[in-house]
């Protein structure tokens, strides 16, 4: 009879993870052989043959071929399970749109679903390695995993809302002076569409990037109007919002958008100076609390202490 103590056991799984490892790296060789004329045409026909999408997504198993391949069913139903429990499909995708995100929905929700594996079996291997030393109940041991679990699923969703809130964050600090440059565009002469352009290429910014894949959807011949809706409801930043309404608003009554800019610059102007007081007084409030709550007391004790030990002693 064989008997495995701990150190065998932490062979067994070093030994599982590392045969997982050198078999995904082996999937990850290309094949040499010549792919299927059904492979090759289904590109170009995803978008209308259901066929070659159910053939596409049978194959696409990024990043880890082999491990896709062997647990990506499993996976599937977590994930649908996941996306059922924790709903809010629209605010993932809003936050991925709001942060510049490639991922899609169903990729963060794998995301996500990794964090919350990878938690769990970290929270599994801590009551594992203090075992030895002092055994723990396995009722305790299931709570901590699925501690574990709901801290990584939530660690990775509040990772997504920080970005998009920073990314959020730079857009409105860059639109004032993108306006300005927007303005000083329209009364050189330009049209509004070569000033959006011209910011593109000039700028580096986000709220650049943005504008520029406006132009590259107004050259596919999609309306300005609707691309910049567009960018309004993806975004959904208020002062980029009224922004994008007001010219909206003018492209279609016909009137003077220099005008219309400059406003909104001074406007957007005042909206950081507003939030900056805002946040100062807030940081002010914040600086009060160490003083209230540390300096103040050890300085009254500093001062009625030596006072209370002449008092006791009747020196």
């Amino acid at each position: 009879m064989v008997h495995l103590n701990a150190l065998s056991g932490w062979a067994v799984l070093c030994g599982l993870v590392l045969g997982i490892g050198l078999w995904s790296l082996a999937g990850l060789v290309p094949r040499l052989s010549r792919p299927r004329l059904a492979s090759r045409v289904a590109p170009y026909v995803v978008d209308v043959s259901a066929g070659a999408r159910e053939l596409l997504s049978r194959h696409t198993v990024d990043p880890l071929p082999v491990v896709g391949a062997l647990f990506g069913p499993a996976f599937q139903r977590l994930r649908t399970l996941l996306g059922s429990v924790l709903g809010g499909g629209a605010t993932i995708e809003m936050r991925l749109r709001q942060s510049s995100s490639s991922l899609t929905v169903e990729a963060f929700r794998s995301r996500q679903l990794g964090w919350g594996i990878g938690a769990a079996l970290l929270g599994l291997a801590v009551p594992l390695a203090l075992a030895p030393v002092r055994p723990v109940s396995p009722a305790l041991i299931a709570a901590i995993v699925l501690v574990a679990a709901a801290c990584g699923i939530v660690f990775c969703d509040r990772m997504l809302q920080r970005a998009a809130q920073k990314r959020l964050a730079r857009i409105e600090s860059e639109l004032p002076t993108v306006l300005e440059f927007l303005t000083l565009s329209l009364s050189a002469g330009e049209g509004i569409l070569d000033a959006l352009r011209r910011v593109g290429r000039v700028s580096h910014g986000e709220l650049a990037t943005e504008f520029s894949a406006v132009v590259m959807r107004v050259n596919t011949g999609v309306p300005l109007a609707e691309c910049l809706n567009a960018l309004a409801a993806g975004m959904r930043l208020p002062s980029l919002t009224r922004c994008i309404d007001q010219v909206t608003g003018a492209l279609e009554r016909g009137t003077p958008l220099t005008e219309v800019l400059r406003a909104q610059a001074q406007d957007a102007r005042d909206d950081a100076k507003r939030e900056l007081l805002e946040v100062a007084g807030k940081k002010e409030v914040a600086m009060l609390v160490p003083l209230v709550f540390l300096i103040l007391p050890v300085t009254i004790i500093f001062a009625i202490y030596p006072g209370i030990f002449v008092l006791q002693f009747g020196l």
